[in-house]
């Protein structure tokens, strides 16, 4: 696994010691022995993961921590704080200034490697969501990294997983002041609870006497809809070859007994704070998606999906030897329209015909929005006689009602003409069909609009 970390130390031998072990894991490593080089460093090289020492002269490692949290530019870098400050407090201290995990001197090899190869996957994942997402500038990342902070979120939801009575009361306990909790004791129950509802951490207490708690582990990975879900982990001290194994199937963090109270809170709202993040972040790139392929003016499907869709229809049409048949309509005058009235009351023509369009046409068929007064609509498995039927009846609702331009209730007469083609009528390619119909819409408007035209077989 390729990725750079970055460790910060003030004491020379604990940065070559820490250098060494990552770089056996082939990592690339940069090194800074203070705390404006580590933000300097961060703010413009590429860091993937940043170990933290927290006792530092001038400026410590929460401090650090904090103004990496604090900054949209380095916010998404995983900080692990490595530390000799061994007391609870401590640890909830560190990640409460926003670090996503907290290791004490002398760090285990295997705790080590094992939180950091999970930390890259999580970053990886956050960046190409990210990028995505900045590219289309549609995003304001200080307002995604403070969401959780607002009034605005509902309380979290945590699935406990634990298989005594007495561990869930003292666990519930523990959580219920950052969340709803949902406690069950039987590990198949509880992936069928994880799948079916939305929580935003699922908690697993290794204490089953007879179930090994990584399949749960396994399972909610292996599942689409719990995949991104966070698991956190809660092994016995020493453990360590659970708990790295729990690390190499997806887990996220773990605790070990006894568990601290406040250091499950903490690590708890970490994790739920991470899948908050990802998810604004994945949202927004589906709203973009949704977005490239819709017309902003009418809702309906833009030109940039129709050219794709198009072919996908007309494929599967040939394939199944099932007709294909295409209206494409245009708005009579409309420049009239924006020359008497003004683009406002265009525009508000516009959006009455596609609303028109939508009640006229079926579920099953394509209507886009193809570029200024002009549409489209595809109708699988419609023959050139039926959809000249389809098409009439669309001319009479545009027509047989007038068209509400502006606040004040004034209307106007609109009219449109179009042109139908069929697969039936011999065309071989999808661009060769939308021609003719663009040609028998030609042909409406010249026999004086307001009209319904097939192309000839």
């Amino acid at each position: 696994m390729s990725a750079r970390i970055l460790v910060v130390d003030d004491i020379p031998a604990n940065v070559r010691l820490l250098e060494v072990r990552l770089l056996a894991e082939y990592f690339d490593v940069l090194t800074a022995n203070d705390g404006p080089s580590a933000l300097a460093i961060c703010g413009h090289a590429q860091v993937d993961v940043v170990l933290l020492d927290v006792m530092m002269p001038g400026m410590d490692g929460f401090e650090v921590c904090e103004q990496l949290k604090s900054n949209p530019r380095t916010a998404h870098i995983p900080v692990v704080m490595v530390t000799a400050l061994d007391q609870p407090s401590d640890r909830v201290r560190g990640l409460k200034a926003g670090a996503d995990d907290f290791l004490t001197k002398p760090v285990n090899d295997l705790q080590l490697i094992s939180r950091v190869k999970s930390l890259v996957r999580l970053k990886n994942l956050s960046d190409e969501l990210r990028v995505r997402a900045e590219t289309t500038r549609t995003i304001g990342i200080e307002e995604l990294l403070r969401g959780t902070e607002g009034s605005h979120e509902d309380a979290p939801r945590i699935l406990l997983v634990d298989g005594r009575p007495n561990s869930q009361e003292r666990l519930i306990k523990a959580l219920k002041p950052i969340a709803e909790v949902t406690a069950m004791s039987d590990p198949q129950g509880a992936l069928f609870e994880a799948a079916e509802n939305r929580f935003e951490l699922v908690i697993v207490n290794g204490n089953f006497d007879d179930y090994d708690p990584l399949r749960l582990c396994s399972q909610l990975r292996s599942l689409e809809r719990t995949r991104f879900v966070p698991v956190l982990l809660i092994a016995e001290q020493g453990a360590d070859e659970m708990i790295v194994r729990a690390m190499d199937l997806g887990v996220n963090d773990y605790v070990t007994r006894p568990v601290d109270p406040n250091e499950l809170a903490a690590r708890s709202l970490t994790q739920i704070r991470r899948k908050r993040y990802n998810d604004r972040l994945r949202d927004n790139v589906k709203q973009t998606i949704e977005l490239a392929v819709t017309d902003g003016l009418t809702g309906l499907h833009n030109r940039r999906y129709l050219d794709t869709h198009l072919k996908v229809l007309f494929e599967r049409a040939v394939r199944r030897g099932r007709p294909l048949s295409i209206c494409v309509t245009d708005i009579d005058r409309f420049k009239q329209v924006n020359d008497t009235y003004g683009h406002d009351a265009g525009d508000a023509v516009i959006r009455e015909f596609a609303s028109r369009i939508r009640s006229t046409v079926r579920g099953a068929d394509l209507a886009c929005r193809y570029g200024g007064e002009e549409f489209v609509v595809v109708m699988p498995d419609t023959t050139g006689e039926m959809a000249t039927v389809v098409a009439e009846r669309l001319r009479l609702v545009v027509e047989g009602q007038p068209f509400t331009i502006n606040s004040s209730g004034k209307t106007i007469e609109v009219t449109a003409s179009m042109g139908i083609a069929t697969t039936e009528g011999g065309a071989t390619t999808p661009e060769q069909l939308f021609r003719q119909s663009d040609q028998a819409l030609m042909e409406a408007k010249r026999r004086g609009r307001n009209r319904v035209v097939a192309a000839a077989a």
